[in-house]
């Protein structure tokens, strides 16, 4: 009885139907100090593993830079905005983690699946209004302090403007 609370609590209700052979773009958070953004990262699906259930991942792979870079994506995190497969290949095989050692046009895979498809939460686009507003705040905020200091530099300007007329008067006296 625990394990389903849990399950029903935890999972996500928009599971992902990947495939390893895909080719997908996962968009998640990424939080920096106080500032949480939202970044892309688009790869070959070489592993699925344990499943849809909540300790199910999906490992990811692409070349940046010519390094070879993987990741690994729990299914059910909070943190994973949305999944769009951007490709679908057919495969034999359960992992492809062969393709590591692969380079150059014997990486391509063969036969391409026109199947697209693309997994988002709801309460993602929630967030990402929220994220914003924090932005449009932030640039009003800054917009604000930018204004104060340019009238501040005005009054500045305008004193040392009289101090020199004065100093201008004074030498013409003499």
């Amino acid at each position: 009885m625990e394990i389903q609370a849990l399950t029903k609590k935890f999972a996500k209700k928009n599971i992902p139907d990947v495939k390893v052979g895909d080719t997908v773009r996962v968009s998640f958070k990424i939080t920096e100090g106080s500032k949480t953004r939202i970044q892309a990262f688009e790869g070959l699906v070489i592993a699925l593993k344990h499943g849809k259930g909540l300790d199910g991942t999906i490992k990811i792979r692409k070349v940046s830079g010519g390094i070879g870079v993987e990741r690994t994506f729990p299914l059910h995190s909070p943190l994973i905005v949305k999944f769009e497969k951007t490709k679908s290949t057919k495969v034999r095989r359960s992992k492809l983690y062969f393709v590591r050692e692969m380079i150059g046009k014997k990486k391509k895979t063969k036969k391409e699946l026109k199947e697209y498809g693309m997994w988002e939460e709801a309460v993602s686009e929630e967030e990402l209004a929220k994220i914003e507003e924090e932005k449009a705040k932030a640039a009003e905020l800054k917009a604000q302090a930018k204004a104060e200091k340019e009238k501040e530099l005005e009054e500045k300007f305008a004193q040392a403007a009289a101090a020199h007329q004065e100093t201008a008067e004074v030498k013409e006296e003499k």
